[in-house]
């Protein structure tokens, strides 16, 4: 019996791979001085040149032997170079001419070795990860004194080039990205500022639970028309804003009304840790930790009417002595009761009253930017926020609780259908008075 499944093998390009190589080693003795990694590049630097020559042999037929049927023949080698390790290395290239004429014929593995875009990705990997343009040759990997002595695209200009030519790319790809295919059944909005320029990101998640970066837009102030076209932008890209959608906000106006005019049926709830925040800070230091327990139990209680009961006789208790906590308690009180009052699992509950998911994402993108001094413009804020983002998306899990996502669904439509019966009723009273 025959194993014929260890002889097949899968071709991914057109690189003409040859069956031996063999190493000079004389040539890299000097590398094994400067450790594994260092033999590794001279040795792979090498395999990489017969690699080309395999290429060349491929087009253009073994050297010195007359071949009246080839396709193209050999034209002499040129200087070229190659990505490795975050730095470009130079090395000869050989060229290949078509016979009939046509011009240069590519050689597949300079081609590939010759590819830029691993350069940009790594020099945006470290950069995110907090290491500076002057200081980007630290953190490249040892590969011998003579290939780092040979190397170049490693200075400040040329990493910050890469830097900003990768995460437009990351900008307009998030920009751009079809919606049409996301079920989306909760969705968050909020801004961070990067010096004096803020950027408002949305944030959905799917009823699979997978969290997805959905846009951002820069602006001065979290205002309704910077809102209104950030969402606008997502039902243009193919977002369904038909289905309800459960909104969890931190309670700025501007963010309200913008959901409400661009999404049909939004169920709007606001972030219990930020009503916590407002209402502390209008208490003095004593009073915070009591009013923040009695806050807490109620949010937790096993109904939306206990918790409204609860909080309403917290807000006539202050009323007397700090009227601006209690004013505070009493703004928006309805919807920090949203998630309760969809009656969900403590876990998935537990999720979606507050804004932790996207504030997480936030704090992803400032403690990439943490070490820019100086900010020039909003296209740059963007480009670091989107980049942020990105990079956030690769660290991102299901929320807790996505088994019960389908169950806010049917939550989120009964919801829906209850106002829309309430309004109707509403709608006959005022006709029949």
């Amino acid at each position: 019996m025959t194993k014929n499944y260890q002889t097949k093998t899968t071709q991914t390009s057109a690189l003409a791979v040859p069956e031996q190589v063999s190493v000079a080693m004389e040539e890299i003795a000097e590398d094994m001085r400067e450790g594994l990694l260092a033999l590794a590049v001279g040795a792979g630097l090498q395999v990489m040149q017969q690699l080309m020559e395999a290429d060349v042999t491929a087009a253009c037929g073994a050297k010195g032997k007359h071949n009246p049927d080839r396709a193209a023949s050999r034209h002499g080698t040129e200087a070229g170079s190659v990505t490795l390790g975050g730095r470009r290395v130079p090395v000869t290239r050989p060229r290949v001419r078509a016979t009939d004429g046509t011009g240069e014929v590519a050689v597949p593995a300079y081609e590939l070795f010759n590819s830029t875009e691993l350069l940009g990705k790594m020099a945006m990997e470290r950069m995110l990860g907090g290491l500076s343009t002057r200081r980007y040759p630290v953190g490249l990997e040892p590969v011998g004194g003579a290939v780092e002595e040979a190397s170049r695209s490693t200075s400040k200009s040329a990493v910050s080039r890469k830097f900003v030519a990768m995460t437009e790319h990351a900008l307009g790809d998030l920009l751009v990205a079809d919606l049409s295919e996301l079920d989306l059944v909760a969705l968050m909005i909020d801004g961070v500022h990067f010096a004096d320029h803020l950027c408002v990101v949305a944030l959905g998640i799917d009823v699979d639970g997978t969290k997805h970066p959905l846009a951002l837009v820069e602006g001065s102030t979290e205002n309704t028309t910077l809102v209104r076209g950030l969402l606008v932008g997502l039902r243009e890209r193919g977002l369904d804003v038909t289905q309800p959608i459960l909104a969890v906000l931190d309670g700025a106006k501007a963010l309200t009304a913008a959901v409400k005019e661009v999404f049909d049926h939004p169920v709007l709830a606001r972030c219990q840790i930020h009503k916590l925040r407002n209402v502390r800070d209008h208490l003095p230091e004593k009073m915070r930790g009591p009013v923040t327990k009695r806050m807490r139990a109620a949010y937790h209680a096993d109904s939306a009417l206990e918790a409204q009961a609860l909080l309403e006789e917290l807000a006539r208790e202050l009323d007397k002595t700090h009227p601006g906590a209690a004013g505070s308690l009493r703004e928006g009180l309805a919807e920090t009761l949203t998630v309760l009052r969809l009656d969900l699992p403590p876990t998935l509950a537990r999720t979606l009253r507050s804004t932790n998911a996207i504030e997480s994402m936030i704090g992803i993108c400032r403690e990439h930017a943490k070490n820019v001094k100086r900010w020039r413009d909003g296209q740059m804020a963007l480009r670091w926020c989107a980049a942020g983002m990105v990079q956030a998306r690769t660290q991102f899990r299901r929320v807790n609780g996505h088994l019960h996502l389908p169950a806010l669904r049917a939550a989120l439509e009964r919801h829906v259908a209850g106002q829309t019966v309430d309004a109707d009723c509403n709608t006959q009273d005022v006709s029949a008075a």
